[in-house]
């Protein structure tokens, strides 16, 4: 699993885990846009169900501006993780600038109606260099 998610963190019961690629398809450099999909493994290693309420994220693009990006869910979902399974999906980020970073956190909710977050792990975002 490691091999295939270089980045993870786990909060209590839940382990996210992040790996990120750079898509020169979607990229545009000489309209200074750069394109990053990521896929996220959130697995549930505890004894009871999670939901997943909402997410934040804290992206910083190469010039150290930062940008907070909040809503509910994910990919339009608040999928229900049971007890030694996975939620997955990808999703992507533009940024302006070569590289940069993301980071944040998802609001759960466990059976027993306790909220916490689960903190999804630094990543970062970092175009391939381009011989001219």
């Amino acid at each position: 699993m490691k091999a295939l998610f270089s980045h993870a963190l786990t909060s209590g019961p839940v382990t996210v885990r992040v790996s990120v690629s750079y898509l020169p398809e979607q990229s545009e450099p000489q309209r200074g846009r750069w394109f990053w999909a990521y896929h996220v493994r959130i697995e549930n290693d505890g004894d009871q169900p999670v939901q997943l309420l909402t997410r934040r994220w804290i992206i910083t693009d190469g010039r150290g501006a930062r940008h907070s990006v909040e809503g509910e869910g994910v990919v339009g979902e608040q999928p229900v993780i049971q007890p030694g399974t996975a939620y997955d999906y990808v999703s992507g980020c533009p940024l302006a600038t070569t590289s940069g970073a993301m980071q944040g956190s998802y609001r759960m909710v466990g059976a027993d109606g306790v909220t916490f977050d689960a903190a999804i792990p630094h990543f970062a975002l970092i175009a391939p260099a381009v011989e001219s």
